[in-house]
């Protein structure tokens, strides 16, 4: 049976008609008597202990159950919570006198403190040098544009104290969240492993840190083929994995997959859509809500293939915040997507 939880002011009318049908003649009802005050202070202790029984109801269940306990049920069925990862950068640009060295693990760091190492010793050469870096730590919030400008550190003689970020600093993740950890525990009980099956290989890629979303497409290759798409919503703008994310998810599904299958991990292609909006009321507030609503749907509901028809684009508009009325003057047809590819969000042209 569920666990109610009386209300506090419930508790404390209980706790009162105790104490006065204990003590014939009391009257628990006195504001700061004694009895109230005991009253009030029971009842107290009582709600805390029922939401702590109603906390701990929650636990028992893989579909309520958060935090550690959801890690609990995630382990007895084989799943851990992906880690959260850092963000690189191939091409940081620094300036100074040549022949200057920039070390190994030179931390730099962005206007908000942020700090980055760089991941070998490189020379300036010609008065500039370009080196790769790390976040120190991990999480999405370190996935920088490129143009941004760091600063060092500790500083290194003749050496420039500014550098800037020649390409987007990506790859980073977040902790997987309860909510995605539930969903993938939902998904692997709901669809047991098999060893090999279509399900199988969606639950494998989501497995990999960064891994938002899968899809599996047996025979796409011949006999004994199947191919994998899978996309990183929440380390790149668009999404779509790099050659570095496609290895490290086919070096997984290959520890993991039935002996002879072969498996093609592949990027899905990008396909945006640049549409045209009249929008009313015509505002910053919700011109930003039309594009979180549309990014958020593509991200949550588009798979690779997939045919969107101009209707749900305007009903997706029509639930973003603020919103009272639109025109979608662009696109003007059905979009369709070949095989691979998938829908993104481009650039909105606000009319």
């Amino acid at each position: 049976m569920p666990i109610y939880r009386p209300t506090l002011q419930t508790l404390i009318s209980r706790a009162r008609a105790d104490i006065e049908s204990r003590l014939p003649g009391s009257d628990a009802h006195l504001r700061r008597s004694m009895l109230d005050v005991l009253a009030v202070t029971h009842a107290g202790a009582m709600h805390g202990l029922y939401g702590f029984a109603a906390n701990m109801f929650k636990q028992f269940f893989v579909d309520t159950a958060d935090g550690d306990f959801l890690d609990r049920h995630a382990s007895m069925w084989g799943l851990t919570r992906k880690a959260a990862t850092p963000s690189t950068c191939a091409r940081v640009y620094f300036t100074g006198f040549s022949f200057i060295l920039i070390p190994a693990g030179t931390v730099i760091q962005r206007s908000d403190g942020a700090q980055y190492s760089t991941d070998s010793d490189v020379n300036i050469e010609f008065g500039s040098a370009i080196v790769p870096v790390t976040s120190l730590k991990a999480g999405a919030d370190y996935n920088t544009p490129h143009g941004a400008a760091f600063t060092l550190v500790s500083t290194i003689e003749l050496l420039s104290s500014t550098a800037f970020l020649l390409n987007d600093s990506v790859g980073g993740a977040d902790l997987e969240s309860d909510d995605a950890l539930r969903d993938r525990l939902l998904q692997r009980i709901r669809a047991r492993a098999t060893g090999g099956n279509a399900q199988d290989y969606i639950t494998w890629a989501l497995e990999v840190a960064g891994v938002t979303r899968a899809w599996s497409y047996p025979l796409e290759y011949g006999q004994g083929t199947v191919a994998i798409r899978f996309m990183m919503d929440d380390s790149y703008a668009d999404g779509i994995p790099l050659a570095a994310d496609i290895t490290a998810v086919q070096n997984y599904i290959n520890s993991v997959k039935p002996v002879g299958a072969w498996s093609w991990i592949l990027a899905p292609i990008a396909k945006p859509i640049n549409p045209e909006i009249s929008i009313t009321p015509n505002t910053t507030a919700v011109k930003n809500a039309v594009e979180t609503q549309l990014k958020d749907w593509l991200a949550s509901s588009v798979a690779p293939g997939d045919t969107i028809a101009l209707s749900k684009i305007s009903e997706i508009i029509s639930l973003s915040e603020g919103e009272d009325s639109h025109v979608l003057i662009s696109p003007t047809d059905t979009i369709t997507h070949d095989v691979g590819e998938i829908a993104t969000l481009g650039t909105i042209t606000w009319s």
